[in-house]
């Protein structure tokens, strides 16, 4: 693992003020090799409802691992986007694998700590040894290696819970596939798994939809890739007061693990996958972290795969430039009805600075990054809440291939509508937080950056 160690070099470098000389990072040039096209379509059957008791669920997880994995062995890498998943959108063995990772994400859901008069409120119930057990995945074979923490930089509103603000809060966490994972998926596969908005600060980071230089590689900033300031906040702010040891940033947390566990791999047993998935702004997160990744050579030590359920832009058209020039593969699965996956940048996105009349402003748009796998769910119609929900991305994935319908969503105004009417009626009751919000979108709306 000589080449994974000096990956790792890289990226403690990267945390530090002194401009370390990293490998050049040039494109992935990913020939279509007869590893990749030669791939088993054997087809996996969908597992069991989350609904069941714990026990049941456990066991349901173990046999859904299992099938799934065994079938996944021969094509992992096509899986993983090799290929850009040409072809591969309707097959049944990815939807499933999309599926079973967006179940380790809806993890940190079950997991996240809601009650106010806990100690643990905003934070994890459960140690990283037994938490996945807790929620009724004990058969996911997977074993958490570290907890995640982030810590949004954002304006306190003066009615809004001082905890929130500028305090890390438990965002999800990294693992890595046990031995027998490892044997039936063909690799091991180190796992970051991140939730969507939960917080009152992370709701206003999520309105700071201003687009600023990423400039996360310290040897060259690249001022003209550019990513959206809230989720750039979340990412590189630290609180180093956190009682549960979320010391340093997001970022700081991130690259020491994920680079620690590229490194300890064995490269003589199997090979090595790295998979980023997330919920909403789980999702950007996702995509930050990949792309920080790749631009630090990591990905030239594993794949790295990032897998968005419901996520919005992150970037820039330089920045999905630069994704596509250091081969970081995303695949982002979509509602077609999610506003969601509209914003930001409703106006200026990727389909309208096409036109004669805001082709300057083309450099300013945000744009979506990777490839789309588009869903549709008619019967979510009209609730904002179930369109978004990870539970009815999950469920639609593992029902059979439907054509998803082209949907506008009745222009960038209703969809403005739409996303401030979802704030509004987020978790149960009215807030004074959500109205500030709600006040904030609207501003936001006016000056014409989303």
């Amino acid at each position: 693992m000589a080449f994974a160690t000096a990956a790792t070099a890289a990226a403690a470098m990267a945390l530090t003020p002194q401009c370390a000389k990293l490998p050049a990072a040039t494109r992935q040039s990913r020939t279509r090799s007869a590893i990749c096209r030669a791939a088993a379509t054997a087809t996996a059957p969908g597992s069991a409802s989350t609904s069941a008791p714990v026990a049941v669920a456990a066991l349901n997880a173990r046999r859904g691992a299992r099938r799934t994995a065994s079938s996944v062995a021969g094509m992992w890498r096509q899986v993983q986007g090799c290929d850009d998943w040409e072809g591969l959108l309707d097959h049944p063995v990815l939807r499933s694998e999309v599926a079973r990772y967006g179940e380790l994400v809806d993890a940190c859901y079950k997991a996240f700590d809601l009650d106010p008069a806990s100690r643990r409120h905003h934070n994890c119930k459960y140690g990283k040894e037994r938490m996945l057990e807790e929620v009724g995945m004990a058969g996911a074979g997977y074993e958490v290696t570290k907890y995640i923490y982030a810590a949004p930089d954002v304006m306190t509103v003066p009615t809004m819970e001082a905890s929130t603000s500028g305090c890390g809060r438990w965002i999800g966490y990294v693992a890595v596939s046990t031995p027998e994972m490892t044997r039936q998926l063909g690799r091991r596969d180190v796992l970051v798994s991140f939730r969507g908005t939960v917080t009152p600060a992370e709701w206003l980071a999520n309105l700071m939809s201003s687009l600023e230089p990423a400039r996360l590689d310290p040897c060259d900033p690249r001022p003209d890739v550019k990513v959206e300031s809230g989720f750039l906040s979340l990412y590189t702010s630290a609180d180093k007061t956190c009682r549960f040891g979320g010391a340093g940033s997001c970022r700081e947390q991130l690259l020491r693990e994920v680079s620690r566990l590229i490194d300890s791999g064995d490269s003589h047993s199997s090979d090595t996958s790295v998979t980023l998935a997330g919920h909403s702004m789980g999702g950007a997160l996702a995509t930050l972290l990949a792309y920080d990744l790749a631009e630090l050579g990591l990905n030239r030590a594993a794949p790295i795969t990032v897998f968005s359920f419901g996520g919005p832009r992150v970037g820039n058209a330089a920045f999905k430039a630069r994704c596509d020039e250091l081969g970081v593969k995303a695949l982002r699965v979509a509602n077609v009805r999610d506003p969601i996956t509209r914003m930001p940048g409703v106006f200026l996105n990727e389909a309208t600075t096409g036109t004669a009349v805001l082709r300057p402003w083309a450099g300013s748009c945000y744009t979506h990054v990777g490839v789309e796998l588009p869903l549709d769910d008619i019967s979510s119609v009209g609730d904002l809440a179930a369109v978004h929900d990870l539970g009815t991305y999950i469920a639609l994935l593992r029902k059979p291939k439907a054509a998803a319908r082209a949907d506008d969503g009745g222009g960038g105004g209703a969809v403005i509508g739409r996303v401030l009417e979802f704030v509004g009626r987020r978790g149960a009751g009215a807030m004074p937080w959500q109205d500030a919000a709600l006040q904030m979108g609207g501003l936001v709306q006016t000056l014409g950056l989303i």
